[in-house]
């Protein structure tokens, strides 16, 4: 495993590198007809004692953003499911020049704002189209982007929708600069369709892909916190604290496709109280 950084300065540098190599390496990406096309499936599983402090104090809105009274909200940096399956988790080819033409989950393209909380967590947008956003509480948010896209969105009405073009593939962190410190999300603008989110078991697959052999990437959003840190809240105009997050993880692998065969990639992840973590990378054809 190779760990980026532990401070938000490290992750807008990892988020500008990882937009510039995603550019180089992506940017002449060819929609071809695949022939004899494979498969890769797998997994990313969690492997040892769950971290703690993955939540945070509910600070506004309650009745909005809290109404079961649980005074604390769940970060919804690390998902686990009862097999130990890592959600969340964006798993991508890595260099791959052409292949099937984009096809990726419409739900990952539509954001939406609903009891204080980005639905979905984890957005995956092709590159030079539109990324829609609403929100279903009546309460003033503002979505705060940095990285591939730069945007600072006001939503103070229910229901509204707004969209806007993402040009340059990357990935951008998601915040709320309407007080609601604890709402994150992080999207990745793509220019090729071999890209997965895992699911509650940690599942993921690729389909179509033409035979050759690739690198192949799980990235994870970082599940520590390290502190907080000073915001200003637009509506109060009051400086709020919010969490600080450690940097992203990534593990790679290579992966050797055949025609119309399954390649099985599987990753097993860890970590304790948020430090960073380890990995054991396992395959087979």
């Amino acid at each position: 495993m190779r760990r980026i950084g532990s401070s938000s300065k490290c992750c807008l540098l990892f988020t500008l590198c990882f937009a510039a190599i995603t550019v180089s390496a992506q940017s002449n990406y060819q929609v071809i007809t695949v022939s004899n096309g494979g498969t890769i499936a797998g997994t990313v599983k969690w492997s040892g004692p769950l971290p703690h402090g993955l939540d945070f104090p509910v600070t506004k809105d309650p009745q909005i953003c809290d109404p079961e009274s649980k005074k604390r909200v769940d970060l919804e940096r690390l998902e686990v499911g009862p097999q130990g399956g890592v959600a969340n988790t964006i798993v991508y080819l890595k260099n791959i020049y052409s292949g099937k033409a984009m096809d990726l989950p419409e739900q990952r393209r539509h954001l939406d704002q609903k009891r204080c909380h980005y639905i979905p967590h984890i957005l995956l947008v092709p590159q030079s189209t539109e990324l829609q956003m609403t929100s279903s509480d009546a309460t003033l948010h503002t979505i705060h982007m940095e990285g591939a896209a730069t945007f600072n969105l006001p939503f103070p009405f229910t229901n509204q929708i707004t969209s806007r073009t993402m040009s340059t593939p990357g990935l951008v962190h998601i915040r709320c600069n309407g007080g609601h410190v604890w709402m994150n999300a992080e999207m990745m603008v793509v220019a090729h369709p071999y890209y997965a989110v895992t699911d509650e078991s940690g599942h993921f697959e690729f389909t179509n892909v033409p035979p050759g052999s690739y690198q192949i990437v799980a990235w994870h959003e970082g599940w520590g916190q390290e502190g907080k840190e000073q915001v200003y809240d637009v509506l109060t105009q009051r400086r709020v604290d919010r969490p600080l997050f450690t940097a992203p993880e990534s593990w790679e692998k290579s992966v050797t496709v055949t025609g119309n065969n399954t390649s099985v990639v599987n990753f097993v992840i860890s970590g304790t109280n948020g430090l960073p973590g380890h990995a054991r990378n396992e395959a087979s054809p």
